[in-house]
């Protein structure tokens, strides 16, 4: 014979089974209890669904879709590489490429010649003109003093 046997106050939020809560617990809990760690785990799953075939998936993997498949069906559709927008990473990396074949693997001002670590310089600051004439190879300090020394000493000024 049991000595303690509660008589069941409450229902899990998750399963419906029947259990004992003190009241207080449940009061503080918002009348959220749980028969088990299993249904507590369940309760805080957060989910979204699969773009294509809205099947559930858990929301802290960040992904779109639910299985390969669903992503091939869902990339049907787009054309890669096809007149679609261009890389400025790639971009760039030639303008570079282009700038150091042409004026040497050496910054422009100061002659700083680790040709890894220089930038290009647009030198009217539009980065959609990519003429070469607009362009300088700079290292980053050059480049950096280029940027913010005019605004530093207007600031002390």
């Amino acid at each position: 014979m049991e000595r303690h046997k509660r008589n069941p106050n409450t229902e899990c939020n998750i399963c419906g089974k029947s259990i004992y809560r003190r009241p207080a617990q449940v009061k503080l809990n918002s009348r959220r209890v749980f028969c088990s760690s299993n249904c507590y785990g369940v309760s805080c799953r957060r989910e979204h669904p699969c773009i294509v075939c809205k099947k559930p998936i858990l929301a802290g993997l960040h992904k779109k879709t639910c299985s390969r498949t669903c992503a091939n069906k869902h990339r049907a559709g787009i054309k890669y590489k096809i007149g679609g927008p261009k890389d400025k990473v790639v971009n760039a990396l030639a303008l570079k490429k282009r700038l150091i074949a042409q004026r040497g693997k050496v910054c422009e001002r100061c002659g700083y010649d680790n040709y890894k670590i220089l930038h290009v310089h647009h030198v009217d600051r539009d980065r959609d003109n990519n003429k070469l004439q607009n362009l300088e190879l700079l290292c980053p300090n050059c480049h950096a003093e280029e940027h913010h020394s005019k605004r530093i000493q207007n600031e002390v000024n």
